[in-house]
């Protein structure tokens, strides 16, 4: 156990320390002069005084991130909800052929995708737009949602929909009080998961928002292109980690065996 949090926690623990060092050279093991030591000389705000300063933007990018990535979240379900069904259920022509070309976003290289997609963008006058970012984000995260979503489909069965219908449910009734509830926390983990792709996603951000639209990921790469990683870079990195970390905590909440129980409790 003890070996297994250290596998997880390690990686953050020298992150959290060049947030809070000013000075940190080979060998030391321990930084030699602190952030909280040196801001009381300096004239510019340093480490974490920058990164929670207006002067970082990280305010802006986490507020992109988010809004951004709730956006492609909400229509990546209404776009992948019905698709799995009839994939999960259905039969017809060439539907092997159609699921492999919604897997070609996970085999395609994302730079090509970007300029790609930046080339038909700035034609039809949405580059470094959000129109033109959610857009460009739905094409890496489909393939993951639908893809849970279709197992989640194909593990529920058809049997419980139809003794409602037997019943007497109408088809409303079988979608809001049988199969919703069941869906749960299938659609739970696929939000869950595409939420995380889309804040995660650089390149395409980078390509498509043309500088105009900053999210974490293209923060931080600003903060690091140079190949060095300060104070503020790491504390920036930190931050960037934050909506996994929150993400891990929900789904610990959400997705569990009881939560399928739970969805016919009310």
């Amino acid at each position: 156990m003890i070996l297994i949090v250290g596998f997880i926690l390690g990686p953050f623990l020298p992150l959290i320390i060049q947030s809070l060092a000013f000075r940190w050279a080979w060998p030391d093991l321990l930084p030699g002069t602190w952030w909280m030591e040196q801001r009381e000389v300096s004239r510019m705000p340093l480490a974490w005084d920058y990164v929670l300063s207006p002067y970082s933007r990280i305010l802006e990018a986490t507020i992109n991130t988010v809004v951004i990535g709730g956006i492609v979240t909400v229509i990546c379900l209404a776009i992948c909800l019905p698709a799995a069904r009839v994939l999960a259920r259905e039969s017809f022509r060439g539907k092997s052929g159609f699921e492999f070309f919604l897997s070609l976003p996970l085999i395609v290289p994302e730079a090509a995708i970007g300029i790609a997609l930046l080339m038909i963008f700035i034609r039809m006058g949405i580059a470094g737009s959000y129109p033109g970012i959610i857009i460009a984000h739905l094409i890496p995260t489909i393939p993951y949602m639908i893809r849970m979503l279709t197992a989640v489909y194909q593990g529920l069965g058809k049997d419980f929909e139809e003794q409602a219908m037997i019943l007497g449910a109408s088809r409303w009734q079988v979608l809001r009080l049988v199969t919703l509830p069941m869906l749960l926390p299938g659609v739970v983990a696929g939000a869950l998961f595409t939420f995380l792709v889309s804040t995660n996603i650089f390149l395409l951000t980078f390509f498509l928002g043309q500088g105009k639209i900053i999210t974490l990921p293209t923060l931080l790469f600003s903060k690091i292109a140079g190949g060095t990683l300060d104070a503020s870079a790491a504390g920036i990195t930190l931050i960037v980690t934050l909506p996994g970390v929150i993400l891990l905590i929900i789904s610990e909440r959400f997705i569990k065996e009881e939560a399928f129980g739970k969805g016919f409790g009310n």
